[in-house]
């Protein structure tokens, strides 16, 4: 039989042994909110202050105007005005400026004629991501400023990130990989560190079941992990202004089955190798690169090759980004995140069958 008194002596045990551990303290609480920060600062999308040169060879009216609607926009910014194309090449290769804007002569008289006036935009192209937003920036505004009459009126609306700020997406999705990464490493201590102390011994003799073991190393690190993610949400709607739309009840519902998908699978990996170097390596690898890369978080997993997909549907980190995403930015409920909330369910059952079936009282 299962007993509760028994398993709640092993968590009080757990949270003695955290107490003196200063360093495992530090990275529970000050290392997740770090990397939130720091991330939620550093990975970004958005293409904000592009440098731009200016060839005007019109120097009209209507060229003044297209140049200041550049400066408008917020984007760009004029660092370099050049008097011939020879200039620009220069620039370009230094990184000096980003893009180069050519307005050939006639350009007014073109345009007043009706007749179509071409300019020219020359990007540099060494990073793509950089090169793509500063072209789609750049057609916006010379299409804006184009006074021909069309037959349709294309009215564009983007739903839920309505600013396509790249904090919208990333942060949520920090959160996920940052709790996968920190939970299976903080566990991944836990029962190693028991067989490297000699405890193990003592903790053999004793009439717990292997499921009171588990289940009480488990509880201070659910809590601590729990009180990470809810720290790590505010600082997401307090830091970088991510809107929360749906329940935070779900929110952390889900976050808890995640939770005991992530630390059950520390702990296996904890009483599979019974070393504490050996296991934190370990846990490392299998966390931190399938998060990143294969989370969805980064990159799109619909334009991943197919074997790649298919691996990504075991990284538990996938479904709590889709879950976050929803829950932050679309505010949508079970009735849409049931198949991610299905899929954490079967993690947790997995990462805690795993921990239980790992770990032996006895002692070769």
């Amino acid at each position: 039989m299962i007993s509760l008194p028994r398993l709640w002596a092993v968590a009080r045990k757990e949270t003695i042994q955290l107490k003196r551990d200063p360093r495992s303290l530090a990275m529970a609480f000050l290392v997740p909110a770090a990397m939130i920060v720091f991330f939620g600062y550093i990975i970004s999308f958005d293409v904000k202050d592009i440098r731009l040169a200016v060839l005007d060879q019109d120097q009209s009216q209507r060229s003044r105007q297209l140049v200041q609607a550049f400066e408008a926009a917020g984007r760009f910014r004029v660092t370099q005005r050049v008097t011939n194309s020879a200039e620009i090449a220069p620039l370009l290769d230094k990184a000096v400026v980003r893009i180069a804007l050519v307005i050939p002569p006639g350009f007014q008289k073109d345009l007043d004629a009706g007749r179509p006036a071409p300019v020219q935009a020359i990007v540099d192209g060494a990073d793509a991501n950089t090169a793509s937003v500063s072209m789609n920036y750049a057609t916006a505004i010379i299409a804006a400023q184009n006074q021909l009459a069309l037959p349709i009126q294309v009215e564009p609306r983007v739903w839920y990130n309505e600013a396509l700020e790249s904090a919208n997406m990333i942060v949520p999705g920090l959160v996920a990989v940052i709790m996968m990464i920190i939970s299976a490493m903080l566990t991944a201590l836990t029962i190693a560190r028991e067989w490297e102390r000699g405890t193990m011994e003592q903790l053999a003799a004793t009439p717990v079941h292997p499921v009171e073991v588990i289940g009480g190393k488990l509880v201070p690190y659910l809590v601590i992990g729990m009180i990470d993610v809810t720290i790590a949400v505010t600082l997401g709607l307090t830091i970088f202004a991510v809107p929360l739309r749906g329940s935070a009840l779900l929110l952390l519902a889900m976050a808890f089955l995640f939770l005991l998908g992530s630390l059950g699978l520390g702990i296996f990996i904890s009483a599979a190798l019974k070393s504490q170097l050996l296991a934190t390596q370990l846990a490392m690898l299998a966390t931190y690169l399938p998060s990143v890369l294969l989370s969805g978080l980064m990159f799109d997993i619909a334009s991943m090759p197919l074997p790649l997909r298919i691996i990504s549907t075991v990284v538990p980190a996938r479904y709590f980004v889709v879950v976050l995403r929803g829950v932050f930015l679309k505010g949508v409920g079970l009735s849409v995140l049931w198949p991610q909330a299905a899929a954490m369910v079967a993690y947790a059952v997995v990462g805690l069958g795993l921990a239980v079936n790992a770990f032996k009282k006895e002692i070769a």
